[in-house]
């Protein structure tokens, strides 16, 4: 943790700390929000990551920010997963997006070594590793059956992306940084989040990465998406695919797009797996600190 502050130190990165608990939660389809009773009829959220925390103060001038903080996912257990862990995130202004992946790169770097690095698009991975291209194929039960992945009955109705992001994981993830740390850019713009888009050869994909190691993903990043209402829909389509998938919608944060429509400079932001990075350096395979012997 002091070699990580003395990193952004270094770089005149500001360390701040934002609020845990909030009366309005991140809207994510993909992730479930821990509820918090706080008396009186109110309920509050655990936060699943300080991002809305941090771009209030983007927008109120901070300058160049990071958070080392703990956040909170309902319903996530398993060897790489914790309901509760550490997350570290930061936010650069006016920053080059290839000198972005680049800086988290060598934040990653201070926990597994000297590792070169290499970047394929997401179009790229899914052809290397499962030979379709994803802008053209769209028979992915037919790739799943020829791979052997086996299927839940709910598959029937799965959309285009839940299918992509199956094979992704199952046919991907496994073999990305086994040498090196692996980058992966440009994917789809369905899979956007909070990114900007661009086009690319003619299809629009996500200014958004992910850094893989032994097949771990270690960091989400993106080039912001500042634009408030482009925001507002892009919440307002996980909330409705939330309901899709039997889940509740949740409260939209009124306060967050207010700050974007404020004028969110333009920057780049990732999140990174603290606890992840602590795993690879320890060399152990879980997170579970209580089983690590």
């Amino acid at each position: 943790m002091a070699e990580v502050r003395a990193f952004f130190a270094e770089r005149r990165v500001l360390e701040v700390d934002t609020p845990i608990l909030s009366s309005y939660a991140p809207v994510d389809a993909h992730i479930d929000v821990m509820e918090v009773d706080m008396g009186r009829g109110q309920t509050g959220y655990l936060h699943t990551s300080p991002e809305y925390g941090l771009k209030k103060l983007l927008a109120a001038g901070s300058g160049d920010i990071y958070q080392l903080s703990h956040v909170f996912r309902q319903n996530e257990e398993g060897p790489l997963h914790l309901p509760e862990f550490m997350m570290l995130e930061w936010y650069r202004l006016g920053i080059d997006y290839l000198d972005f992946i680049e800086e988290t790169l060598d934040i990653i770097r201070l926990f597994v070594g000297p590792l070169p690095s290499r970047v394929l698009t997401y179009r790229e991975a899914l052809l290397q590793a499962a030979g379709f291209d994803y802008t053209i194929e769209t028979d992915f039960a037919r790739i799943a059956e020829k791979h052997q992945i086996a299927l839940s009955p709910e598959s029937a109705d799965w959309n285009r992306d839940t299918w992509l992001s199956l094979l992704f994981s199952h046919l991907v993830e496994p073999h990305l940084g086994k040498e090196e740390l692996t980058v992966i850019t440009e994917y789809p713009a369905s899979q956007a989040a909070l990114a900007k888009t661009t086009e690319v050869d003619g299809i629009e994909v996500a200014r958004r990465f992910e850094i893989y190691r032994e097949g771990i993903e270690l960091a989400n990043g993106f080039d912001e998406l500042t634009n408030a209402k482009e925001q507002r829909k892009r919440l307002e389509e996980e909330n409705a695919l939330r309901i899709s998938m039997g889940k509740k919608s949740l409260p939209i944060d009124e306060s967050f797009l207010a700050t974007l429509e404020s004028g969110l400079p333009e920057c780049c932001g990732v999140a990174v797996g603290f606890d992840r990075l602590m795993m690879l350096f320890l060399e152990t395979d879980h997170l579970h600190p209580w089983t690590m012997g």
